[in-house]
């Protein structure tokens, strides 16, 4: 109805169907249909098409008046609507493997564009995360998984996972097979240790878990002892100094890679573009 409304407003201001249909642009039969659909909509006539060209008629000269209120009313809410800016608390879910200090420059910009946003950060594994999302107690998540499928999710990139040993083992200085090591894994449900299992069991073996340790730290500290293998994101394997720690040779048929996903709710309206910017940023970091 607004359509035909500015038309009539048009044709006011013009006092011709073909200057109307020259500043839309619109033909001038589809002018003539505009006008006489809001007449259909309103029950009345608005020209007196008595007098060539038409004027307008009683009603018509009220009518104008209201249609011009009801223009002005809309486009002010559209302004408004374009005015705002994303405000108000972001729950925003980010897995482990992919939360830590890396992320900060891309949080401090997010702060720097978006002052009245606050970030409500929750860390941990995926599985959990999604469903924190699904029912609603996160607007947005960023996930690893190569098993989670779900309605609004984005793939940001692909997370490259490496084995990791000692780098006297991978020396051949009394190392042994990956199919027989000790593995030093975070606790489940832990997304690359899902993985690895899934692997392991494709080869016909089954994970031997000698020490369950979140903290990637002490995981590369165990490591470096000989303690056993454990798995690092080959990103970080190639940017950073690992000294005593080297990569296996027999590890070219593990197929070790997640999906980075992000899912958002439906609902974020204003804060759509915050959860754009940091999905943007993230998948900048994996390449």
């Amino acid at each position: 109805m607004l359509s035909e409304m500015r038309t009539f407003v048009l044709f006011a201001e013009e006092g011709s169907i073909q200057r109307v249909a020259e500043r839309l642009p619109l033909t001038q039969p589809a002018v003539t249909r505009q006008i006489q659909r809001l007449e259909q909509i309103l029950g009345f006539e608005l020209l007196d098409r008595r007098l060539k060209p038409p004027t307008l008629a009683p009603l018509g000269v009220e009518a104008l008046a209201r249609c011009r209120k009801v223009l002005a009313a809309y486009d002010e809410l559209t302004r408004m609507a374009r005015r705002r800016e994303p405000e108000g608390v972001l729950r925003l879910g980010i897995a482990h493997g992919i939360a830590s200090g890396a992320l900060a420059p891309i949080i401090h910009d997010l702060r720097l564009r978006f002052p009245g946003v606050m970030l409500r950060l929750t860390t941990g594994w995926s599985q959990p995360l999604s469903e924190q999302l699904a029912r609603g107690t996160l607007d947005a998540a960023v996930l690893l998984s190569a098993e989670i499928v779900a309605e609004r999710l984005t793939i940001l990139g692909k997370e490259h996972l490496a084995i990791i040993t000692a780098s006297a083992d991978a020396a051949g200085k009394g190392g042994v097979s990956i199919d027989e090591a000790g593995w030093i894994l975070s606790p489940e449900p832990c997304d690359a240790r899902k993985r690895l299992a899934f692997e392991m069991a494709r080869r016909g073996r089954a994970l031997q878990v000698v020490a369950e340790v979140q903290d990637s730290s002490l995981q590369l500290a165990l490591v470096r002892e000989g303690l056993g293998l454990s798995l690092l994101p080959r990103r970080i394997l190639e940017r950073t100094a690992n000294a005593g720690i080297a990569v296996p040779e027999e590890t070219g048929d593990f197929n070790l890679v997640l999906d980075v996903q992000m899912q958002r709710s439906p609902h974020l309206r204003l804060l759509d573009p915050v959860v754009d910017i940091f999905a943007q940023a993230v998948s900048a970091q994996l390449r």
